[in-house]
């Protein structure tokens, strides 16, 4: 074929997905196929003017799936998927470190009568412990091509890359055992290969150490309390100087185009409803690349997964398990992969509970309203010396909203999904430094992915508050400053008249019509309070040459601020998520409910604190 199609197969943490950033560089997307949930990535590998494609699939054990995600990787190997094209070959991804299970799934593939090569990662580990791994032997045993790299490090890619495009590297093994071969007998025969092609290095005395610490009932739970401590921190002091950058950037631009062109509509669109709607959401880009960053290094170096098992206790109190630990805690980042991300979780009410709890997890599109309006109205002292006021703020919503979610999936679990909870396994993978280019190509879709929905669902946002804070043209008296000429046309808009229409509903929560404003608009997504804020207030800013930030903390009351910030740590506001909820539970009725619970408790929490504080 001119294009083949290649499956990248492999057990849970053989460094799959590393390799598979390490091949296909930029040339990789999320593969949307019509009816798929857990949506693999699709990326490309281009040698010598060959083209081929790489899937990358969920991680498997065997050819008999026990959950969504499992199910998913078995159908396209089998051909048995309705829309995702069945591949011409597989990729199989085997750890040196401990192959005895790759091998058994190797054993189950080469059974399907399709084209095999072995990309074998982590060597250099088995080298470095004073081991072995008879990468050529194995080969001539097996019938296929192994290819020892170590992705992280790019050593031995160039080869791999080379065998991907070449016809001649792609054998059809025979299988060793025949299809009716029970478990026992795959095992007895991977070991075999074992003995027969790898020796034993020193035992990993660092791993047991390590887990000797970080799995400790006492010394684990602090080392993972100080681990989160520090991920707040560093949300805001890391970030802090790239957004005054940007901020600056931004106020260069509006200045230059308030002196370079002429007054009128033209200046006033770009000036307010581009740079002031969309370059205020701009703004926090490092913030939501920090947070990524963040849970991108942890996920790789071999503590999340740690982290889940740590946890496992504390969920159970909550009727859920481990395994819902790590789609609650990708919600940090967004709560669609985690909503997707809980099919991995075998049991059905177990799977329901824990996709009603992850919109209460603090996503990565309120983290610029929850900057914005802490920035505004928190002071910028500190606790003890050391512990930011503000860090501590954002840490206590998020442990709000985290909170908030356990207690919803336990109330769900005690009425509508009673039924016992499945007991938690989790294989640890081994530690490792991050691989740089495997955290700078998700750094890179991350950017893409907020840079879109800034260029896309936010600006198309302003251009709409734009218009109805320009519609009717209001009469201006002469004497007026620019600054005060401009607040009179935003008093006046179709923006003022449907915010103060709405405003007596929210009225209790000490919302005033420019903050109803901004949290309507936010129903399209989270992060348009904070560019509808830029245009209501972009005369301000313009008038007074401070960040919007700044200007409302001239404005807003702490009561109003912690208000608005309780009310966003509840408020389901995203249509994507709703969606997302209907695909993976199959009725509307779940994400009509959780929208009402929610609504319901960001009322009552916003209108409690702005009574407390007031």
């Amino acid at each position: 074929m001119n294009r083949p199609i290649v499956a990248v197969v492999g057990t849970p943490n053989v460094g799959k997905s590393t390799l598979f950033n390490v091949l296909t560089g930029l040339q990789q997307k999320v593969g949307n196929f019509p009816g798929v949930t857990v949506e693999p990535m699709v990326g490309s590998v281009t040698y010598d003017q060959r083209t081929t494609t790489l899937i990358d699939l969920p991680g498997i054990y065997s050819l008999a799936p026990t959950s969504e995600d499992e199910r998913l990787t078995v159908d396209v190997l089998r051909g048995q998927h309705p829309s995702i094209e069945r591949p011409d070959a597989i990729l199989l991804v085997m750890s040196a470190v401990d192959p005895e299970k790759c091998l058994v799934l190797y054993s189950a593939l080469a059974g399907l009568g399709l084209p095999i090569m072995i990309a074998v990662t982590m060597v250099d580990a088995v080298k470095a412990a004073g081991g072995g791994f008879d990468d050529i032997g194995m080969m001539h045993e097996l019938g296929v091509q192994l290819y020892p790299v170590v992705g992280r490090k790019g050593l031995g890619v160039g080869d791999l890359t080379h065998a991907l495009s070449s016809q001649a590297a792609w054998n059809v093994p025979m299988a060793p055992l025949s299809d009716a071969a029970s478990i026992e007998e795959r095992f007895a025969w991977a070991e075999k290969m074992i003995t027969r092609h790898t020796s034993p290095g020193a035992p990993d005395r660092a791993t047991r150490r390590l887990d000797a610490a970080l799995l400790h009932p006492v010394w684990g739970t602090l080392i993972f309390l100080v681990v989160m401590a520090l991920f707040f921190q560093s949300i805001f002091t890391w970030a802090e100087p790239l957004m005054e950058l940007i901020e600056l950037g931004i106020a260069g631009l509006q200045s230059a185009l308030e002196s370079s062109m002429p007054d009128g509509l033209a200046r006033s669109f770009l000036t307010k409803g581009v740079l002031g709607g969309v370059g205020s959401v701009i703004v926090f880009l490092p913030q939501i690349l920090i947070l990524n960053l963040l849970v991108t290094v942890l996920e790789e170096c071999g503590y999340l997964a740690r982290a889940a098992f740590l946890v496992d206790r504390a969920m159970g109190l909550f009727g859920l398990q481990g395994r819902s630990f790590i789609p609650l805690l990708g919600s940090f980042a967004c709560a669609i992969p985690g909503i997707m991300s809980a099919r991995i979780i075998p049991n059905y009410k177990d799977r329901l509970a824990t996709i009603m709890a992850t919109p209460l997890m603090t996503c990565s599109a309120r983290l610029p309203v929850y900057t914005l309006l802490i920035g505004a109205v928190i002071p910028g002292t500190y606790l003890f010396g050391v512990i930011s006021l503000k860090g501590a703020v954002l840490a206590g919503l998020y442990v709000a909203g985290a909170l908030s979610g356990l207690l919803i999936a336990l109330f769900l679990k005690k009425t509508l999904f009673r039924g016992s909870v499945v007991p938690f396994l989790i294989e640890f993978p081994p530690y490792r430094l991050p691989s740089l280019k495997s955290v700078g190509l998700t750094m890179v879709g991350r950017s893409k992915d907020f840079l879109r929905t800034a260029g896309t669902v936010i600006l198309a946002f302003s251009i709409v508050l734009w218009v109805l804070t320009e519609v009717p043209r209001a009469e201006i008296d002469s004497s007026l400053t620019p600054v005060e000429a401009a607040n009179v046309q935003i008093e006046q808009s179709l923006a003022a008249d449907l915010g103060r229409t709405v405003q007596p509903i929210f009225a209790p929560l000490g919302f005033d019509w420019k903050i109803t404003l901004g949290v309507l608009s936010s129903y399209a997504a989270r992060e348009t309070f904070v560019s509808a804020m830029g245009q209501i207030y972009a005369a301000d800013v313009e008038g007074s040459d401070e960040p919007l930030r700044e200007v409302l903390a001239a404005s807003m009351p702490l009561s109003v601020g912690l208000s608005v910030l309780a009310f966003y740590v509840y408020a389901l506001q995203c249509v994507s998520t709703m969606a997302i909820m209907r695909r993976e539970t199959g009725s509307w009725k779940w994400p009509a409910l959780a929208f009402a619970i929610t609504f319901v408790l960001a009322y009552l929490a916003a209108w409690l604190t702005f009574v407390l504080a007031s």
